[in-house]
């Protein structure tokens, strides 16, 4: 597409130089502008024609899901499911009524009538309360209006009564030797192996020396959970001793516990054995995986001591590091790991038991860990990615992020590109992104050829959903130049300053100041895209005494 301006006769650029002569007198600028191909887009309409049809009446409406079975639920609890009740015919109706045939269930989120218009859905809860203990069955009745027939959701559950109970890690406890003016350990642990919480009210403690520390009645310990106590024999004399302790509980069938307790008191030092932490929590650990934790033994009595066995109990727990048997010296210590690997999702409990000779042993720790199943995930910071418009002979580089959101290690098998033009940077594979690891890699488009280019980023890995691709797109865009020509009617010993802006009639800028143009042509190659210039021309003779602007030309770039 080309602009051109003529200067019609008699219209003169300017007279600064030399009234006399007419060698500026008649100028015309002729601007070419170079520009993108374009399509043309002919269409036409199609008629459609419809016809309205009647059809009958129906009225229906289901309930979704058609059953409840509620499981065990603890008696005077309620536990409560979601229904929904949808129209399902082609008229819109009414629920007029729902009934329960037992009482014992009850609905919410449901007030009758209940209007329902063709294809609507209503979401209301239901519940159970079981009053006893045994098998509880009914059922709930809708009614639609317009003739439509009940719908009849069966429902059942099985009332339980809740009860905690005692578990002890072990009934009876000898603490071996203890020194006179020393305090022997050991570490009793209190489970709640019941379905209410256990509530301990009272330790009862008989035999000389005998006590505890750690716990003070009343304590709570929740279904399925346990609490550490420490038991202590501390002799007022030598010999041997004897003793119990009854620990008292609200667990009906076992209200009184007794852990026989024994020990004797010794003249001479012993060594005595500390272990830190006195119990290991693992947390949450993926499946597949292993979390360690150091347990560290000292020997705080004046004498040396033996650690002869360390027991493991409890799945997926176990140790390292640690080489049997092992003497301390007074004051003492070692370190070893715990660890928990688990195979299976779910809570799991165990321990260790640590036997020597210090008084008081064995000594117990207990573990706990909680396996979680292993997710294999990945996140893309974008999986369509625009260069736009890139010109002929340059690139343009964009940058793609993947980042792992499960918990468990992911392998990047190969990140491989496909595309005219397109290349990668920084994605060497293979390669392994822990949990929340990131890896960020560059997309190059270098276009060779004009036109639109397409092209696709696929990584392939053991992520869920593998694998994935980013869609690619770009232009190449050659670059527009614009191409001035102007005549001038005396052009000796002349040359031509070339201006441009981008207002019309003000703000010119001269193009050329370093080099006025000695030919009556002249290439602006500095335009930018989808952007309108105007240009303007002056003469300029041999003294350097320069004309007025020429008329404006006008070039548009697409």
């Amino acid at each position: 597409m080309a602009s051109t301006w003529v200067e019609g006769p008699g219209t003169p650029i300017g007279r600064q130089c030399d009234a006399g002569k007419n060698w500026i007198s008649r100028t015309s600028l002729l601007v070419v502008a170079v520009i993108l191909p374009f399509a043309l887009l002919n269409g036409c309409a199609g008629v459609v024609s419809a016809s309205k049809s009647q059809s009958t009446p129906v009225v229906s409406f289901q309930i979704t899901p058609p059953s409840i079975s509620f499981g065990n639920v603890p008696v005077g609890k309620a536990t409560s499911q979601s229904l929904s009740v949808s129209n399902t015919g082609n008229v819109a109706i009414n629920i007029t009524q729902a009934t329960f045939s037992n009482a014992q269930f009850s609905l919410s989120g449901m007030t009758t009538p209940m209007a329902l218009a063709v294809g609507q859905s209503g979401t209301f809860s239901i519940s159970v309360t079981p009053t006893s203990a045994g098998a509880i069955t009914g059922t709930l009745t809708v009614q639609g209006d317009g003739g439509s027939s009940p719908v009849v959701v069966n429902l059942s559950a099985t009332g339980v009564v809740q009860q905690p109970r005692l578990s002890l890690s072990t009934n009876a406890v000898n603490f071996g030797n203890v020194s006179i003016g020393s305090t022997g350990s050991s570490s009793l642990t209190i489970s709640n192996a019941g379905t209410a919480d256990l509530t301990i009210s009272l330790l009862t403690f008989t035999g000389t020396g005998f006590g505890d520390s750690g716990m003070t009645p009343p304590k709570t310990i929740s279904a399925g959970q346990s609490a550490p106590l420490t038991l202590t024999f501390a002799p007022t004399s030598t010999g041997a001793a004897s003793g119990s302790l009854t620990i008292a509980s609200n667990d009906p069938t076992t209200p009184s516990a007794v852990v026989s307790l024994s020990g004797t008191g010794s003249s001479t030092a012993l060594g005595q054995l500390s272990v830190n932490p006195a119990s290991v929590s693992f947390g949450n650990v993926t499946v597949g995986t292993t979390n360690s934790q150091t347990i560290q033994l000292g020997n705080t009595g004046t004498t040396a001591l033996t650690v002869s066995q360390v027991g493991v109990t409890g799945s997926g727990f176990g140790t390292t590091g640690l080489t049997l048997p092992l003497t301390l010296n007074a004051g003492q210590t070692s370190t070893f790991n715990t660890q928990f690997s688990p195979t299976s999702a779910g809570s799991a409990t165990g321990s260790l038991t640590i036997t020597s000779n210090a008084p008081g042993s064995p000594a117990t720790v207990p573990l706990s860990g909680t396996g979680v199943a292993a997710t294999f995930t990945l996140s893309f910071s974008s999986t369509s990615i625009s260069f736009g418009s890139v010109n002929t002979g340059t690139s343009s580089t964009l940058t793609e992020t993947i980042t792992n959101t499960g918990n468990s290690t992911v392998q990047i098998l190969q990140i491989s590109v496909s595309g005219t033009g397109y290349s990668l940077s920084g994605a060497g594979t293979p390669v392994g992104l822990s949990a929340g690891q990131t890896l960020t890699f560059s997309i190059i488009f270098d276009p060779t050829v004009s036109g639109s280019a397409t092209g696709t980023v696929t990584v392939t890995s053991n992520a869920t959903g593998s694998p994935t691709t980013i869609s690619l797109s770009g232009t190449d865009d050659p670059p527009h130049s614009v191409l001035l020509n102007w005549t001038e009617s005396n052009p000796t010993g002349l040359s031509y300053y070339v201006y441009r802006s981008t207002t019309s009639g003000s703000g010119y800028a001269k193009l050329n100041a370093s080099s006025p143009a000695s030919a009556m042509t002249y290439t602006d190659t500095t335009v930018q895209n989808q952007t309108t210039y105007y240009y303007v021309t002056t003469a300029v003779d041999s003294t350097g005494t320069e004309s007025v602007y020429s008329p404006e030309a006008q070039a548009i770039i697409p």
